[in-house]
């Protein structure tokens, strides 16, 4: 009898020790939350024309004027920006459909290197109506550099793309192909994923088995606390919706590599359609992702995501002009 009531104790003291841990971890969580970051640097509010002219970026709160707007966020990227094959792609879709507009938009996330200057060289050459650059005056991590050039975009619609052009813009035909299907009208909600899942057998076979463990762990803490049906949360490809984008961009916190998967846990608490569509992919060296530790501070930023809003810290709500 002594040995049973021993061991109850015993299961009595962790309960309570993992009940405390869990109240801890809570208010960590509430009482570090940061809000919505929408305001701009005076210098942020402006590009420059090809000529070197001031000119001042639309609010993604007006009406569309261009048919698409591709968001380009860029850390120190003057090596791998080759924005040649991309831009061409556009030209040539002009060409055959010349109802068809567009907007580059690289976003200099306060890079340390020659990023804006790479950058202004396609604005001189294509025109600023066609690429745009907003230099960030200092770094905010990609979700931050995603969401300023989304909030200064022109497009019906509005992809998110990487830098280095892992996933070729061919492949918009079929992302854009899944997003009107999904379109709920007269709302226009829709987000349309890029997906790499179909690669993953062979990139497992290829990582190391601590990589690996790190990835199965990150998907498994997309699913329990945030987002579930969409496989590859983290592809950098994503199409939206100008009216999606409105949504789900102005109830956006995190700012580092999380970002991704809150906007989708944000998408679906509005019931906002998401398809996900496999696309090309191509690993190009130079990711600015540090394995352990980004996917570290990813893990406790997917634990965060859930337990803020759930404790009332975040909270989604209707779109709000930009400053």
């Amino acid at each position: 009898a002594v040995g049973v009531l021993w061991k109850m104790d015993y299961l009595c003291e962790i309960v309570q020790g993992l009940v405390a841990l869990a109240v801890l971890v809570l208010l960590v969580a509430h009482i570090t939350a940061g809000k919505v970051n929408m305001t701009r640097h005076e210098k942020e509010k402006y590009f420059l024309s090809a000529t070197g002219e001031k000119q001042i970026f639309p609010s993604l709160q007006d009406p569309f004027s261009v048919e698409l707007s591709v968001v380009v966020p860029a850390y120190n990227e003057e090596l791998r920006l080759d924005g040649t094959s991309s831009l061409n792609f556009f030209v040539l879709s002009q060409k055959k459909t010349p109802s068809f507009t567009y907007e580059v938009i690289v976003i200099d996330d306060g890079s340390k290197d020659k990023t804006t200057q790479v950058a202004m060289q396609y604005t001189r050459k294509y025109g600023a109506d066609k690429v745009r650059v907003l230099t960030l005056v200092k770094n905010r991590g990609k979700g931050g550099a995603v969401r300023m050039g989304t909030l200064s975009s022109r497009g019906r619609l509005i992809l998110m793309a990487d830098a280095d052009g892992a996933t070729k813009f061919c492949d918009i035909e079929k992302v854009e192909t899944a997003l009107n299907e999904i379109n709920s009208k007269p709302e226009n909600m829709a987000i349309s994923c890029g997906s790499r899942a179909h690669l993953e057998k062979e990139s497992v076979a290829q990582r190391s088995l601590f990589r690996t463990f790190l990835m199965l762990g990150f998907h498994f803490l997309v699913w329990f606390f945030c987002v579930r049906g969409i496989k590859d949360t983290q592809c950098g490809f994503k199409l939206f919706t100008r009216e999606a984008a409105v949504k789900t961009f102005s109830c956006l916190h995190v700012e580092r590599w999380a970002f991704d998967v809150e906007l989708l846990y944000i998408a679906q608490c509005f019931k906002i359609p998401i398809a996900e569509v496999a696309v090309n992919w191509t690993e190009i060296e130079g990711s600015k992702l540090v394995p352990f530790w980004s996917w570290l501070q990813m893990g406790r930023d997917l634990v965060f995501i859930r337990l803020r809003y759930l404790t009332g810290a975040w909270k989604l709500k209707a779109a709000v002009k930009t400053d």
